[in-house]
Protein backbone atom coordinates (compact mmCIF):
# COMPACT_ATOMS: atom_id res chain seq x y z
CA UNK A 1 0.00 0.00 0.00
CA UNK A 2 1.00 3.65 -1.17
CA UNK A 3 0.09 6.40 1.72
CA UNK A 4 -0.07 10.10 0.39
CA UNK A 5 0.01 12.71 2.22
CA UNK A 6 -2.03 15.82 0.14
CA UNK A 7 -2.60 19.34 2.20
CA UNK A 8 -4.80 21.63 1.08
CA UNK A 9 -4.18 25.27 0.18
CA UNK A 10 -1.19 26.75 2.02
CA UNK A 11 -1.92 30.21 3.03
CA UNK A 12 1.38 32.82 3.23
CA UNK A 13 3.51 32.15 6.61
CA UNK A 14 1.06 30.75 9.06
CA UNK A 15 0.26 28.04 6.74
CA UNK A 16 3.97 26.93 6.06
CA UNK A 17 4.20 26.78 9.71
CA UNK A 18 0.52 25.31 10.47
CA UNK A 19 2.24 23.00 7.83
CA UNK A 20 5.78 22.43 9.53
CA UNK A 21 4.17 22.22 12.60
CA UNK A 22 1.72 19.54 12.40
CA UNK A 23 4.41 17.58 10.34
CA UNK A 24 6.75 17.36 13.13
CA UNK A 25 4.25 16.32 15.57
CA UNK A 26 3.36 13.16 13.43
CA UNK A 27 6.82 12.06 12.95
CA UNK A 28 7.51 13.85 9.60
CA UNK A 29 7.14 14.20 5.94
CA UNK A 30 8.89 9.77 6.28
CA UNK A 31 6.16 8.78 7.85
CA UNK A 32 3.72 9.13 4.45
CA UNK A 33 5.54 7.64 1.06
CA UNK A 34 4.80 11.15 -0.91
CA UNK A 35 3.51 14.47 0.21
CA UNK A 36 1.80 16.74 -1.60
CA UNK A 37 0.55 19.97 -1.06
CA UNK A 38 -0.99 22.73 -2.91
CA UNK A 39 1.43 25.58 -3.13
CA UNK A 40 -0.55 28.58 -5.17
CA UNK A 41 -1.08 30.99 -2.29
CA UNK A 42 1.83 29.94 0.00
CA UNK A 43 4.23 33.33 -0.96
CA UNK A 44 2.34 36.48 1.00
CA UNK A 45 -1.18 34.60 0.58
CA UNK A 46 -0.37 35.48 -3.41
CA UNK A 47 1.57 32.96 -5.82
CA UNK A 48 4.38 30.67 -5.32
CA UNK A 49 8.66 31.91 -5.22
CA UNK A 50 11.32 29.91 -5.51
CA UNK A 51 12.28 30.70 -1.67
CA UNK A 52 8.80 29.84 -0.34
CA UNK A 53 8.85 26.51 -2.46
CA UNK A 54 12.24 25.59 -1.09
CA UNK A 55 11.26 26.10 2.36
CA UNK A 56 8.03 23.63 1.65
CA UNK A 57 10.26 20.92 -0.26
CA UNK A 58 12.59 21.60 2.84
CA UNK A 59 9.55 20.21 5.00
CA UNK A 60 9.76 17.05 2.65
CA UNK A 61 6.83 17.90 0.51
CA UNK A 62 7.62 16.56 -2.75
CA UNK A 63 5.52 18.01 -5.11
CA UNK A 64 3.69 21.46 -4.93
CA UNK A 65 0.25 21.93 -7.20
CA UNK A 66 -1.33 25.57 -8.11
CA UNK A 67 -4.25 27.05 -9.75
CA UNK A 68 -5.43 30.37 -10.77
CA UNK A 69 -3.10 32.20 -8.43
CA UNK A 70 0.28 30.39 -10.05
CA UNK A 71 1.43 33.42 -11.74
CA UNK A 72 0.85 36.18 -9.14
CA UNK A 73 4.40 36.44 -8.68
CA UNK A 74 5.87 37.03 -12.20
CA UNK A 75 9.48 36.65 -11.17
CA UNK A 76 8.74 33.14 -10.64
CA UNK A 77 7.77 32.45 -14.76
CA UNK A 78 11.80 31.50 -15.63
CA UNK A 79 12.19 29.28 -12.41
CA UNK A 80 8.33 27.61 -13.15
CA UNK A 81 10.09 26.46 -16.17
CA UNK A 82 13.02 24.55 -14.94
CA UNK A 83 11.51 23.68 -11.41
CA UNK A 84 9.41 20.20 -12.40
CA UNK A 85 7.99 19.41 -9.08
CA UNK A 86 6.37 23.03 -8.58
CA UNK A 87 3.00 22.71 -11.18
CA UNK A 88 0.70 24.83 -12.80
CA UNK A 89 -2.83 23.88 -14.37
CA UNK A 90 -1.96 21.56 -17.03
CA UNK A 91 -4.87 22.72 -19.26
CA UNK A 92 -3.71 26.55 -19.74
CA UNK A 93 -3.33 27.30 -23.36
CA UNK A 94 0.09 25.71 -25.15
CA UNK A 95 3.35 28.13 -24.55
CA UNK A 96 2.27 29.31 -20.84
CA UNK A 97 5.44 28.39 -18.46
CA UNK A 98 5.53 25.82 -15.88
CA UNK A 99 4.36 21.84 -15.86
CA UNK A 100 0.92 20.58 -15.84
CA UNK A 101 1.50 17.17 -14.18
CA UNK A 102 4.78 15.71 -12.45
CA UNK A 103 6.11 12.11 -12.50
CA UNK A 104 8.00 10.01 -10.06
CA UNK A 105 8.69 7.77 -7.57
CA UNK A 106 7.45 7.73 -3.72
CA UNK A 107 9.69 6.75 -0.99
CA UNK A 108 8.42 3.38 -0.98
CA UNK A 109 9.13 2.62 -5.22
CA UNK A 110 6.14 3.09 -6.25
CA UNK A 111 5.91 5.46 -9.60
CA UNK A 112 3.70 8.20 -8.97
CA UNK A 113 1.55 11.08 -11.07
CA UNK A 114 0.84 14.00 -9.84
CA UNK A 115 -2.03 15.80 -12.24
CA UNK A 116 -3.07 19.98 -11.75
CA UNK A 117 -5.97 20.84 -13.70
CA UNK A 118 -8.04 24.41 -12.98
CA UNK A 119 -12.01 24.46 -13.94
CA UNK A 120 -14.02 26.53 -16.14
CA UNK A 121 -17.08 27.33 -13.99
CA UNK A 122 -16.63 31.19 -12.40
CA UNK A 123 -12.68 30.30 -12.91
CA UNK A 124 -12.41 31.52 -16.47
CA UNK A 125 -11.59 30.13 -19.91
CA UNK A 126 -8.98 28.09 -20.01
CA UNK A 127 -8.71 24.77 -22.18
CA UNK A 128 -11.49 21.70 -20.98
CA UNK A 129 -10.06 20.38 -18.21
CA UNK A 130 -12.10 16.64 -18.93
CA UNK A 131 -10.52 16.55 -22.16
CA UNK A 132 -7.30 17.49 -21.14
CA UNK A 133 -7.39 14.83 -18.33
CA UNK A 134 -8.11 12.27 -21.04
CA UNK A 135 -4.97 12.98 -22.44
CA UNK A 136 -2.56 12.70 -19.77
CA UNK A 137 -4.48 9.99 -17.90
CA UNK A 138 -3.72 8.01 -21.25
CA UNK A 139 -0.38 9.41 -21.16
CA UNK A 140 0.69 8.43 -17.90
CA UNK A 141 -0.92 5.37 -16.30
CA UNK A 142 0.61 2.76 -18.12
CA UNK A 143 3.86 3.92 -15.99
CA UNK A 144 2.19 4.75 -12.85
CA UNK A 145 1.08 2.98 -10.26
CA UNK A 146 -1.09 5.16 -9.22
CA UNK A 147 -2.27 9.05 -10.64
CA UNK A 148 -3.52 11.51 -8.54
CA UNK A 149 -5.77 14.92 -9.74
CA UNK A 150 -5.67 18.03 -7.96
CA UNK A 151 -8.67 19.74 -9.46
CA UNK A 152 -8.71 23.18 -8.55
CA UNK A 153 -12.13 24.93 -9.13
CA UNK A 154 -15.09 26.61 -7.69
CA UNK A 155 -17.97 25.42 -8.39
CA UNK A 156 -18.71 22.36 -6.50
CA UNK A 157 -20.68 20.94 -9.48
CA UNK A 158 -17.85 20.76 -11.40
CA UNK A 159 -15.24 18.97 -9.20
CA UNK A 160 -18.11 16.12 -8.46
CA UNK A 161 -19.01 15.78 -12.30
CA UNK A 162 -15.08 15.35 -12.72
CA UNK A 163 -14.44 13.23 -10.00
CA UNK A 164 -17.13 10.62 -11.92
CA UNK A 165 -15.66 11.67 -14.68
CA UNK A 166 -12.58 9.88 -14.06
CA UNK A 167 -13.69 7.41 -11.53
CA UNK A 168 -11.54 3.63 -11.96
CA UNK A 169 -8.91 5.57 -14.01
CA UNK A 170 -6.93 7.37 -11.15
CA UNK A 171 -6.28 6.94 -7.68
CA UNK A 172 -7.77 9.76 -6.30
CA UNK A 173 -9.07 13.08 -7.39
CA UNK A 174 -8.53 16.12 -4.30
CA UNK A 175 -10.56 19.05 -5.03
CA UNK A 176 -8.68 22.69 -3.96
CA UNK A 177 -9.45 26.57 -4.05
CA UNK A 178 -12.36 27.14 -1.86
CA UNK A 179 -10.12 26.17 0.85
CA UNK A 180 -13.45 25.08 3.24
CA UNK A 181 -12.72 21.19 3.75
CA UNK A 182 -16.03 19.44 3.01
CA UNK A 183 -17.38 16.57 4.36
CA UNK A 184 -18.08 14.13 1.44
CA UNK A 185 -14.49 12.22 1.00
CA UNK A 186 -14.96 8.46 -0.14
CA UNK A 187 -14.14 6.40 -3.02
CA UNK A 188 -16.48 6.31 -5.66
CA UNK A 189 -17.84 2.94 -7.22
CA UNK A 190 -14.99 2.50 -9.13
CA UNK A 191 -11.99 2.82 -6.84
CA UNK A 192 -11.09 6.62 -6.77
CA UNK A 193 -10.67 8.68 -3.81
CA UNK A 194 -12.59 11.99 -4.52
CA UNK A 195 -12.73 14.99 -1.83
CA UNK A 196 -14.65 18.18 -3.24
CA UNK A 197 -12.36 20.44 -1.38
CA UNK A 198 -9.24 19.25 0.66
CA UNK A 199 -9.70 23.07 2.73
CA UNK A 200 -7.10 25.53 3.34
CA UNK A 201 -3.60 25.01 5.80
CA UNK A 202 -3.51 28.80 7.12
CA UNK A 203 -5.35 30.90 9.83
CA UNK A 204 -9.10 30.00 11.11
CA UNK A 205 -10.29 33.00 11.92
CA UNK A 206 -10.19 34.30 8.52
CA UNK A 207 -12.27 34.54 5.70
CA UNK A 208 -10.92 31.88 3.07
CA UNK A 209 -7.33 32.90 5.04
CA UNK A 210 -7.47 36.34 4.45
CA UNK A 211 -8.35 39.02 7.44
CA UNK A 212 -11.69 39.38 8.60
CA UNK A 213 -11.73 43.11 8.33
CA UNK A 214 -10.24 43.29 4.85
CA UNK A 215 -12.73 41.00 3.09
CA UNK A 216 -15.65 42.48 5.29
CA UNK A 217 -14.31 46.11 3.74
CA UNK A 218 -14.79 44.63 0.09
CA UNK A 219 -17.88 42.96 1.10
CA UNK A 220 -19.70 46.31 2.75
CA UNK A 221 -18.40 49.05 0.95
CA UNK A 222 -17.96 47.62 -2.33
CA UNK A 223 -14.20 49.11 -4.11
CA UNK A 224 -10.85 47.97 -3.58
CA UNK A 225 -9.35 47.21 -0.87
CA UNK A 226 -5.86 45.50 -0.60
CA UNK A 227 -6.38 41.70 0.83
CA UNK A 228 -3.80 40.57 3.47
CA UNK A 229 -3.27 37.00 4.86
CA UNK A 230 -4.77 36.11 8.33
CA UNK A 231 -2.47 34.92 11.26
CA UNK A 232 -4.23 33.87 13.72
CA UNK A 233 -5.46 30.07 14.78
CA UNK A 234 -3.79 27.98 12.39
CA UNK A 235 -5.04 24.85 10.92
CA UNK A 236 -4.37 22.59 9.34
CA UNK A 237 -5.91 20.77 6.18
CA UNK A 238 -5.10 17.79 4.28
CA UNK A 239 -6.33 14.09 3.46
CA UNK A 240 -4.22 10.73 3.44
CA UNK A 241 -5.27 8.72 0.31
CA UNK A 242 -4.14 4.92 0.66
CA UNK A 243 -3.44 3.25 -2.70
CA UNK A 244 -3.26 0.05 -3.84
CA UNK A 245 0.02 -0.09 -6.17
CA UNK A 246 -1.45 -3.40 -7.69
CA UNK A 247 -4.65 -1.97 -9.19
CA UNK A 248 -3.50 1.76 -9.12
CA UNK A 249 -6.71 2.55 -6.85
CA UNK A 250 -7.70 3.53 -3.65
CA UNK A 251 -8.34 2.01 -0.43
CA UNK A 252 -9.19 4.50 1.41
CA UNK A 253 -9.13 8.45 2.36
CA UNK A 254 -8.63 9.87 5.94
CA UNK A 255 -9.88 13.76 6.17
CA UNK A 256 -7.53 15.98 8.81
CA UNK A 257 -8.74 19.23 10.06
CA UNK A 258 -6.70 19.77 13.36
CA UNK A 259 -5.36 22.86 15.18
CA UNK A 260 -1.68 23.36 15.25
CA UNK A 261 0.39 23.75 18.06
CA UNK A 262 2.55 27.46 17.58
CA UNK A 263 1.24 30.32 19.07
CA UNK A 264 -0.09 33.08 16.78
CA UNK A 265 2.53 35.71 17.65
CA UNK A 266 5.44 33.35 15.82
CA UNK A 267 3.13 34.76 12.21
CA UNK A 268 3.62 38.05 13.38
CA UNK A 269 5.34 40.56 10.76
CA UNK A 270 5.35 41.13 7.18
CA UNK A 271 4.12 38.08 5.46
CA UNK A 272 6.01 36.53 2.66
Amino acid sequence: MTRILFIGDIIGRTGRRAAASWLEKHGGAETFDLVVANGENSAGGFGLTEKIAGQLFDLGIGVLTGGNHTFDRKESLPWLNSETRALRPANYPPGVPGNGFWRGKARNGARVSIINLQGRVFMGGLDDPFRTADAIIEDVRDQSDAVIVDFHAEATSEKVAFGWYVDGRVAAVVGTHTHVQTADARILPGGTAYITDTGMTGAWDSVIGVRVEDALARFTLGIPHRFQTARKNPVFCAVTLEIDESTGLATGIIRHFERTAFSDNEAEGVDE
